[in-house]
């Protein structure tokens, strides 16, 4: 009997502690973490309508002190909308409010008049002081609801990276960028928290405890640097309007760790008023979605190669004619010039010549050249963050024919996505990893925990000795090319190299002869390297040459990024 009364006494002590436990965590979700939520339903001033205001997650930028920094927000305020039955002189109401806001006279008439019609809305977005007066009218058929809607502070700030919240039919979600891509952490449960109170308290409690498969509600941290993005934009609508581009994109990113800096592309858009946008292309991301051949910014890469198998080295020389025959088609320099016999591979570099890279290729043999290119991602998706991501299209390097290495060895004939190049270029300066660049660094779950992001790494095929030496060579082409050696930084070591390309036709006929894509990249310090920045612009005009097209806009985002961040001189 003892025991049988103390087994029902402590299965009763068990049910009071847990019934308690429960309580406190409600208490705790309702006053900590949903704090503002209920705050804001509570507020009985103005009524709402039968569906639940929106909600949604925040997305917050990170600027170099760590402090955060909104890029998209929930914002409160009121709407206007009309009960047509009770509605008792249109024309009155109409002046009314049209004394208040802006609201169109036919468009109004048109509604009222729908007799039948148990609601219509008339405006939106209205502020504390609006409601306050279309209020006190006291009009008859006149409705003022409480609503939030999603507001992006930068207007156009990381518009390609954060994307947009839109309808597609009747459901409103995240439609581009990481509003789509992290659209389940981002939306908000539509359960009225008046109801079913157990429900949430045991559903929160297994959230918390157990891993579930849907991913739990919270906030994003990325790892854009406002400051960074808000320079990188300027400079490229600077070129963009000085050289007449129709595309142009540049990324800024850490070469260590994969963590995206600033990441921006013009044409852009405001996603506060994104339907002034008439050509829907322009939501899409080209640095993830889009194709490019790149031209002579592969070079280091297939030059890595060259080096890690010891079949050249940067004084290894060739007799640099100008041109050379490969299958019956002369492939030529730039130029079209020779520089003669005692051409190294550092020349190679230095002047962008492709004859040096077609000698590097035929040292290298076909097999060993596709081993190396596929290595460094090329054909792969890096696994951005981002929706929509394309791979790069590679298939000339299992081509049989002799002309299609010889052409991938300068960049002609293989296309990759500028994140793909970007990530391929980081390989060179870090040591030979291929880092995965990324956009969030957290998630702020609403159950008070959080979530550290953890991205891949893998190795390419060449050494770190290796990644030193081409450094070292990029360096050289910075202090004595560049702007013919006038860009040299005193006391900070600059890896960089331009690339120009023909456009390829859309229907796979050849190239244009009049259209280029000018590329640029660069990391610094060259030999612990905190930065790598890609740029390139697709048909700039009354331009040849990528050097002219980027150096002077690299070297200003170079020194702004070394300033900023008091980045200590290296030489």
């Amino acid at each position: 009997m003892n025991y049988s009364f103390l087994g029902r006494i402590k299965v009763l002590s068990f049910c009071i502690l847990l019934f308690a436990g429960a309580l406190i965590l409600k208490l705790f979700f309702v006053q900590i973490i949903h704090q503002s939520s209920y705050s804001q339903r509570a507020d009985r001033q103005y009524s709402t309508p039968s569906s639940d205001i929106f909600e949604r997650g925040t997305i917050s930028f990170t600027r170099k002190d760590n402090i955060l920094v909104s890029g998209s927000v929930q914002v409160s305020g009121f709407k206007l909308a009309i009960t047509n039955k009770d509605i008792v002189d249109i024309e009155n109401t109409y002046k009314n409010i049209a004394s208040v806001i802006t609201v169109d006279h036919d468009t109004f008439f048109n509604k009222a008049s729908k007799k039948n019609d148990p609601y219509e809305e008339i405006a939106t977005h209205l502020t504390k002081e609006q409601a306050d007066k279309i209020s006190s009218f006291n009009m008859k058929g006149v409705n003022i609801y409480k609503e939030k809607w999603r507001f992006y502070p930068g207007g156009d700030m990381a518009a390609h990276s954060l994307g947009l919240v839109g309808f597609k039919g009747d459901e409103l979600a995240g439609r581009y960028g990481l509003e789509r891509q992290y659209n389940d952490v981002l939306s908000r449960n539509k359960d009225n928290p008046y109801i079913n109170f157990f429900a949430e308290v045991f559903s929160n409690l297994k959230e918390t405890l157990f891993t579930g498969s849907k991913e739990r509600a919270g906030d994003l941290v990325t790892t854009i640097e406002p400051s960074v993005q808000a320079f990188l934009s300027n400079k490229l609508l600077e070129v963009k309007e000085k050289y007449n581009i129709d595309s142009i994109g540049g990324i800024i990113m850490n070469p260590a760790d994969g963590s995206i800096y600033a990441l921006d592309v013009k044409p852009s858009f405001d996603p506060n008023d994104f339907s002034k946008i008439k050509n829907v292309k322009t939501f899409s991301n080209p640095l993830v979605e889009n194709v490019y051949e790149f031209g002579s910014v592969i070079k280091p890469l297939v030059m890595s190669a060259g080096l890690d198998l010891g079949v050249v080295t940067a004084n290894t020389k060739y007799d640099d004619k100008g041109f050379v025959i490969i299958e019956k088609k002369q492939i030529n320099n730039f130029d079209k010039k020779g520089r003669g016999p005692g051409t190294s591979m550092q020349d190679v570099l230095n002047q962008s010549l492709n004859t040096g890279m077609v000698y590097v290729y035929q040292h290298l043999g076909r097999e060993n050249l596709r081993n190396y290119m596929l290595s460094y991602g090329l054909k792969d998706k890096t696994g951005i963050d981002l929706p929509n991501e394309t791979s790069g299209l590679v298939n000339n390097l299992n081509s049989p024919r002799e002309l299609e290495y010889a052409n991938a060895a300068f960049g002609q004939g293989i296309a990759m996505t500028p994140i793909e190049m970007v990530r391929a270029l980081a390989s060179l300066g870090n040591g030979g990893n291929l880092v995965t660049p990324h956009l969030v660094s957290k998630i702020k779950y609403n159950d008070g925990s959080e979530k550290e992001m953890v991205y891949p790494t893998q190795r390419v095929k060449f050494s770190e000795k290796t990644s030193r030496e081409i450094t070292r060579m990029l360096v050289t082409v910075m202090d004595k090319s560049l702007k013919s050696g006038a860009a040299k930084f005193e006391h900070y070591t600059v890896a960089v190299k331009t690339g120009t390309a023909q456009v390829a036709k859309e229907n796979g006929g050849g190239y244009y002869e009049d259209r280029h894509t000018h590329s640029f990249f660069g990391y610094f310090p060259a030999y612990n390297p905190k930065f790598i920045i890609f740029l390139y612009a697709v048909n700039p005009k009354g331009v040849a040459y990528a050097s002219q097209t980027w150096a002077d806009p690299f070297l200003e985002i170079t020194k702004f990024l070394l300033n900023y961040y008091e980045v200590a001189p290296d030489r």
